[in-house]
C-alpha cells in the first residue's frame, strides 16, 4: 500500500503492464513545506523557499522527436523547470508525464494554461506559493541549462533489475556472436556462453510477468463501484471488452481501465479534481454519450452512450455510476451545426474495430525498442541450435545444451503468443452472446 498524498497531487500517464504500479503509487505533491515526488522506489523531498525552490518556469515549447527502430518517438509536449532564486535548476519534468490521457492524445494536442490545468500543476504552484513564469522560447533567458536538475517524473515503465538483465546478457551474447561469426571458431564454452545467454532474455522477460503479477497484488485501494460496459446490440462489441474495460469509482480516484489493461486515473478530490458527468443528446433528444469534465468544464474523456449504457443493463450502470461518484450531473443538447464530441478526447477509441487490434492491444507490453526485440530474441535463440549442430560430432555434451537452450528460448516466446492467439480467436474476441432482456430507458 501507498501513503496517500496530501491533494493537488499530480497523477501519471496512463500505462499497463509493470508501468501499471506507477499510476497506483507516484504523486507529485506538496506537504510540510517541500515539494515530495513518490515513485514506486522512493520518496523525495524539495524544500520550497530560502535555498530551496524560489520559482518555476513552464516552458511551453515542443521537444525534439526521438528516433529508435521503428515509429519515432514524439518529443516533450513542454517542461517545467523548478529554480533556486539564483535560477539554478533543482528538478524538471515534461508536462505529459503527469497527464493521464496523454498516450491517447495527439502531439500538443493540449497545452498552454489548459495543459497546467488538467495536469495539476497550477494547482500545485498555487498551493506551494511558487511563482509560475511561462516563456514559449527554450532560448529564454529564465531557461535554466538542461541537464543539473533532478528528474521528477513517475518512473520508468520497466524496473531496473529487467533493463540490467538485459543490457549485461545483450553485451555478452553479442560478444560471443561477432566471435563466432566472424572467426569462425567451434569452442564449445563459447558456444555455450552464445546461448545461455540467449537464453536470458525469454527468461527474463517470463520473470518480468510474474514480478509484474505479485507487485501489482500489494496495492488494494478501495473501491466503490466497477461500471463495465453494456453495449447495445450490432456494435461489434466482445467478450474481451466487455470483460475488461470498466469505469472504476475509488475513494480519491476515477479509473478508466481500457481492455488492453492501460488506466487512466482522475482525482475525486482536489483543485484539478473530476467535477461532474454530463450526459448529451443530440437534436432529437437522442443520448450520444457522457462527458466527464474537470475545472473550467474541461472535457477529460467521453463514454458514448450506446457503448456503455446503450445495451439492456445501461440503465443500471448509469445508475451506478451516478450514485458512487457523486460528482453533480447535468445534461446538455447539441444545437444547429455542433458535433460532438469537439476534438480529440481519451474515450472515442476503446473499442477495437478488429479481433486483430484487439489481440494487439492486449499484449504483454514490449519494451521501447518495439518488436526489434522480438526480433532479435528469436534469431539468437535459432543461431543457438544452429551452432549447437554445428558441434553435434566434436561436443556432443555442449552441443545437446546448446541445442535446448535455443529450444527452450524458442518455446518461452512462442507460447506465450501462441496462447495469447489462440484464447483471443477462439473465445475473448469473438461477439459477446445477445441477451433477450429488454433496454430499459436511462433517467
Amino acid at each position: 500500500m501507498t501513503t496517500p498524498s496530501a491533494e493537488p497531487a499530480l497523477r501519471p500517464a496512463a500505462s499497463r503492464g509493470p508501468g501499471l504500479e506507477r499510476c497506483h503509487c507516484a504523486r507529485l505533491s506538496f506537504e510540510d513545506g517541500a515539494l515530495v515526488l513518490r515513485t514506486r522506489r522512493r520518496a523525495v523531498r524539495h524544500p520550497v523557499g530560502g535555498d530551496g525552490i524560489a520559482r518555476a518556469v513552464f516552458v511551453d515549447a515542443p521537444g525534439e522527436d526521438r528516433e529508435r527502430v521503428g515509429p519515432t518517438l514524439p518529443g516533450s509536449w513542454g517542461e517545467l523547470q523548478l529554480q533556486d532564486r539564483d535560477g539554478a535548476l533543482i528538478g524538471r519534468f515534461d508536462l505529459e508525464d503527469w497527464l493521464p490521457e496523454s498516450p491517447v492524445l495527439p502531439k500538443r494536442s493540449v497545452r498552454g494554461e489548459q495543459l497546467l490545468s488538467r495536469t495539476g500543476v497550477s494547482h500545485l504552484l498555487k498551493a506551494a506559493a511558487i511563482p509560475l513564469h511561462v516563456v514559449r522560447d527554450r532560448d529564454d533567458p529564465l531557461v535554466a541549462p538542461g541537464g543539473s536538475g533532478a528528474a521528477l517524473g513517475p518512473g520508468n515503465d520497466f524496473p531496473y533489475w529487467y533493463w540490467g538483465v538485459r543490457a549485461v546478457a545483450g553485451a555478452a551474447w553479442f560478444a560471443a556472436f561477432t566471435a563466432v561469426l566472424f572467426s569462425g571458431t567451434t569452442a564449445p564454452w563459447l558456444i555455450l556462453v552464445l546461448a545461455a545467454t540467449a537464453a536470458v532474455a525469454p527468461v527474463a522477460r517470463l520473470l518480468l510477468r510474474a514480478w509484474t503479477r505479485v507487485r501489482l497484488r500489494r496495492y488494494a485501494p478501495t473501491v466503490r463501484e466497477r461500471v463495465r460496459p453494456s453495449p447495445a446490440p450490432g456494435l461489434g462489441a466482445t467478450v474481451r471488452f466487455c470483460r475488461d474495460t470498466e469505469l472504476r469509482v475509488q475513494d480519491r480516484d476515477l479509473v478508466l481501465r481500457d481492455l488492453g489493461g492501460q488506466e487512466y486515473w482522475f482525482p475525486l478530490t482536489g483543485a484539478h479534481a473530476v467535477t461532474s458527468l454530463v450526459r448529451v443528446r443530440d437534436r432529437a433528444g437522442s443520448e450520444l454519450g457522457v462527458e466527464l469534465r474537470g475545472p473550467a468544464e474541461q472535457v477529460r474523456a467521453v463514454l458514448p452512450w450506446d457503448l456503455w449504457f446503450g445495451g439492456g443493463t445501461g440503465a443500471d450502470g448509469w445508475s451506478r455510476l451516478r450514485r458512487a461518484a457523486g460528482l453533480t450531473v447535468s445534461e446538455r443538447r447539441l444545437t444547429g451545426k455542433a458535433i460532438w464530441p469537439k476534438g480529440p478526447v481519451l474515450g472515442l477509441g476503446m473499442l477495437p474495430r478488429s479481433g486483430s487490434e484487439a489481440r494487439r492491444r492486449s499484449r504483454f507490453p514490449g519494451t521501447i525498442a518495439g518488436v526489434s526485440s522480438t526480433a532479435v530474441m528469436a534469431i539468437g535463440s535459432v543461431f543457438s541450435v544452429v551452432q549447437g549442430l554445428r558441434i553435434t560430432d566434436e561436443h556432443p555434451g555442449a552441443a545437446l545444451t546448446a541445442v535446448l537452450l535455443g529450444a527452450v528460448g524458442l518455446a518461452l516466446q512462442g507460447v506465450p503468443y501462441a496462447v495469447h492467439q489462440l484464447r483471443g480467436r477462439l473465445r475473448l474476441d469473438r461477439p459477446v452472446p445477445q441477451r433477450t432482456t429488454p433496454r430499459k430507458v436511462a433517467v
